[in-house]
């Protein structure tokens, strides 16, 4: 058999292995044939991006700078003094990944960020594990950020505390809620949010810096110091740890070059652009945080957070602290909209290449993933009910699937440079080099001083998801095979049809299916199955009659049922006549009323659906489910 062209194929790299040259952005001029996009509403601007795709990363400000302190208190007051090096070592990766996802999203501007590039560079096993610690991090940082949110919600109300599980569920059916709307619905909704965060955080920075001394200590009075009694010496295993738990404020940087096809034209360009907004205001509140860390000699305490008592020693124990603590509360809680922004896109391109149900590709009419959404959805309420709503449970599992993805997509970029041979080739290898170095070190680091808090779970969670995009990839190859796909068929040939319909009285529900069926067939045959108790007798009587009398010109063949069954007298009927007439294309025509309201398929005997599964599961013949419907009376 000659070959043909298989739809659907791979973006992003050329025969030759090297990635395709990015589509030309430029916007079509007044000349131009180029018609705009019909759905360019439901896409996203870069401000909308902003919103909708750097929640996580925005987020992480309220608990990256605080995980590095905790680390350094271990070695006394004097560990603390490195919490600024350490912040600026991050902020240089942190430069260092924006940098390579924004050549990322111009390489790869179908979107998959760490996926794409290890499809087109490192190969099949490469992709698949960066696309299983995307999946991982993008669902944990669901169940995380909502539990996160609402745990902040309960330390201001403790009465709410009980009730935890029902307002975690609560707050993730309204992110689902509003993303199945829409991802440009979403980012309107979480555009004020997000610029109160900014602002807030900005504000506390830039007032602290004019500050000699704390506003107000009141949030951290009362409360144990978790600092070390006595100061021990900083070594470099204590910094790699410190540095590692601080990373991840990283978490959600990849997310934008994920989701590039949610862009609105130029996709790649606002693409870029929302890349370097989110590092731009990532990199100067981490840093602006760590100064006022320093600044003000803040000590971590049991029951306070960082970033609180950092309101407080900056804005004051007033109105504006509260602004902070009710911004980060919310923001911690919409963080989660990170993931449905990504992962639904992310499995979209995993179902283009069979390595996930075809359903997930599939987008609505406002260019939601809404399969994709809700499996997430799923997926995140099981974790949640899971871990009781304690954020405790669910962190140590975060954020060591980012950095893996981070690590294997600074490695194919490497690679996509060598072959490339662009000009300053040399200098973007050495970056991606040091990336790659700099993440791997901490996925290290990370999952070694997490293991025993949880992180073992991650450990054998990647390799299952593997083998399961690799089992679904083997089970459409198989069914491809025997599709013949990518082979051009014999040509078609006509054969004799015959329609069997389905009847169990008079009506015009059966006068429709015959007129359907002598016009599909050559040949008709009617059905009716009869029962032998004497209850059942002078219905099949009444028919038998009324059809003479009818006589559409259509034999009514009775089929008797000793089990009361409906199904498989049909099935066996239809087998039976498929094996005694082998050449014969046979279609089962079901009859249906198709009521005027939904609730009265409540009131329907499903006859028709018990039929077609019988047929469907013990024959081969095509079913064909006639919908006859049933209008309302006027007036009503």
């Amino acid at each position: 058999m000659s070959t043909v062209s298989r739809p659907g194929g791979r973006s992003g790299a050329r025969h030759d292995g090297r990635p395709e040259e990015p589509p030309d952005t430029t916007p079509a001029g007044p000349g131009s044939s180029s018609a705009p996009e019909p759905d360019a509403r439901h896409r996203l601007t870069a401000l909308q991006g902003l919103a909708a795709l750097s929640l996580d990363a925005m987020a992480s400000v309220a608990y990256g700078p605080e995980s590095i302190v905790l680390v350094l208190a271990a070695a006394g007051g004097y560990g603390l003094g490195f919490t600024l090096p350490v912040t600026l070592a991050i902020a240089a990766l942190l430069a260092v990944l924006v940098a390579s996802y924004r050549q990322v999203i111009a390489a790869f501007p179908d979107g998959g960020g760490s996926y794409a590039v290890a499809r087109a560079h490192l190969g099949r096993r490469a992709a698949l594990f960066s696309a299983a610690s995307l999946v991982l991090d993008y669902v944990l940082n669901v169940a995380v950020s909502v539990t996160a949110g609402v745990a902040a919600l309960t330390s201001a109300f403790p009465a709410l505390y009980d009730d935890r599980v029902a307002i975690c569920l609560a707050v993730l059916a309204l992110i689902t809620a509003l993303n199945l709307r829409g991802i440009v619905d979403s980012a309107k909704a979480f555009l004020l949010p997000t610029a109160v965060f900014i602002g807030a955080v900005l504000t506390m920075v830039v007032v602290g810096l004019f500050r000699a001394a704390p506003a107000s200590t009141v949030t951290a009075d009362g409360h144990p110091s978790a600092l070390a009694p006595q100061a021990t010496a900083v070594g470099a295993l204590l910094l790699l740890k410190a540095f590692a738990a601080g990373c991840s404020a990283l978490t959600g940087v990849e997310a934008v070059a994920n989701a590039v096809p949610s862009f609105r034209a130029p996709a790649a360009r606002r693409a870029q652009r929302t890349e370097v907004a989110l590092g731009a205001l990532l990199g100067v509140m981490l840093i602006g945080l760590s100064v006022l860390i320093g600044r003000f000699h803040l000590q971590p305490v049991a029951g306070v957070t960082v970033l609180a008592q950092l309101a407080d020693a900056s804005l004051g124990h007033n109105w504006a602290f509260y602004v902070v603590q009710f911004a980060t509360m919310t923001l911690l809680a919409l963080a989660a909209n990170t993931s449905f922004g990504g992962l639904p896109v992310l499995m979209g391109l995993l179902a283009r290449d069979n390595y996930l149900p075809h359903v997930f590709g599939l987008k609505a009419d406002r260019q939601v993933h809404r399969h994709g959404v809700l499996a997430l959805a799923a997926v995140a309420a099981t974790l949640l009910a899971f871990s009781g709503g304690d954020v405790n449970t669910l962190v140590p599992l975060f954020a060591i699937g980012v950095f893996v993805g981070f690590t294997i997509c600074q490695i194919g970029m490497v690679r996509h440079w060598r072959l490339a041979r662009s000009p300053g080739w040399r200098g973007k290898t050495l970056l991606n080099g040091l990336g790659a170095l700099l993440t791997g070190v901490s996925a290290v680091v990370v999952t070694a001083t997490k293991f025993t808090e949880g992180a073992w779970l991650v450990l054998l969670a990647l390799p299952v998801l593997v083998l399961t995009f690799e089992a679904v990839h083997r089970a459409y190859a198989r069914i491809g095979e025997r599709l013949g796909l990518g082979r051009v068929p014999q040509a078609p040939r006509r054969a004799h049809s015959l329609v069997i319909v389905p009847v169990s009285h008079l009506s015009r529900l059966t006068c429709e299916a015959l007129n359907a069926a002598v016009s599909l067939g050559d040949e008709v045959v009617a059905v009716t199955v009869t029962y032998g108790g004497p209850e059942d007798r002078p219905a099949a009587e009444a028919l038998r009659r009324d059809w003479e009398l009818w006589n559409p010109g259509v034999e009514l063949r009775e089929l008797p049922s000793t089990t009361r069954s409906l199904g498989r007298p049909i099935a066996g009927f239809v087998t039976d006549l498929t094996a005694r007439r082998p050449g014969t294309r046979v279609t089962v025509l079901i009859p249906e009323a198709e009521p005027a309201h939904l609730w009265q398929r409540l009131l329907q005997n499903q006859r028709g659906a018990v039929v077609a599964h019988a047929v469907r599961r013990d024959t081969d013949a095509a079913i064909c489910r006639l919908r006859f419907r049933l209008k309302a009376p006027e007036g009503r």
